[in-house]
C-alpha cells in the first residue's frame, strides 16, 4: 500500500481549520463548490468536480479535538477503500494539518496527479481559512490534461 502524505500550516484556530474540513459548507469553500451530504460518523459526503465525476466518502472519525476521518466508497476505481485523514494541531498561532490519503494499491500516474492536486487544494484550504477566500472547483489551479 502507498500513501499520500502533506502538512500546511493555517494561521487560525483549530476550530476554525477543523470547520472547513468537517462541515460540507466549509469543504465547499476550498474543495468543490459541489459538496452535498452529512457530516456525522456512518454518514456520507458527496463531492463532484463537474464532468470530471467525483467521490463518495463514508465519515469515519469526526474529533473537534482535532481529528476527521472519511473512507472512499465511490469514485475512480483507485481511489475506492482508501482512507483520507486530517489530523490538526495547533502550535503557537498556527494549526498543522498533517494530510494523509492512505491506502492506494499502487503508485499510478493517478496518484501523482492526485497528490500534487490534494498539496493545490491545501493551499485552498489555507487560503479560505486565512483571508476567507479558497479556490475550490471549478476555480482550482489547473495542474495537467486531467483537469
Amino acid at each position: 500500500m502507498v500513501d499520500i502524505l502533506h502538512q500546511v500550516g493555517v494561521v487560525a484556530p483549530l476550530d476554525e481549520v477543523y470547520r472547513a474540513v468537517s462541515t460540507p459548507e466549509g469543504l465547499a469553500g476550498w474543495w468543490t463548490v459541489d459538496t452535498t451530504g452529512k457530516s456525522e460518523v456512518g454518514e456520507q459526503l458527496a463531492f463532484r468536480f463537474g464532468e470530471l465525476g467525483g467521490f463518495d466518502m463514508e465519515v469515519l472519525a469526526l474529533d473537534p479535538a482535532g481529528h476527521v476521518r472519511w473512507k472512499v466508497v465511490d469514485g475512480p476505481p483507485e481511489w475506492i477503500g482508501t482512507e483520507v485523514d486530517w489530523q490538526l494541531k495547533q502550535r503557537g498561532a498556527y494549526t498543522n494539518v498533517l494530510f494523509k490519503h492512505e491506502g492506494w494499491r499502487e503508485p499510478v500516474e493517478f496518484m501523482h496527479h492526485c497528490s500534487t492536486k490534494w498539496a493545490t487544494f491545501l493551499l485552498s484550504l489555507k487560503g479560505l481559512v486565512e483571508t476567507g477566500r479558497g479556490r475550490p472547483s471549478p476555480d482550482d489551479v489547473k495542474i495537467d490534461d486531467w483537469n
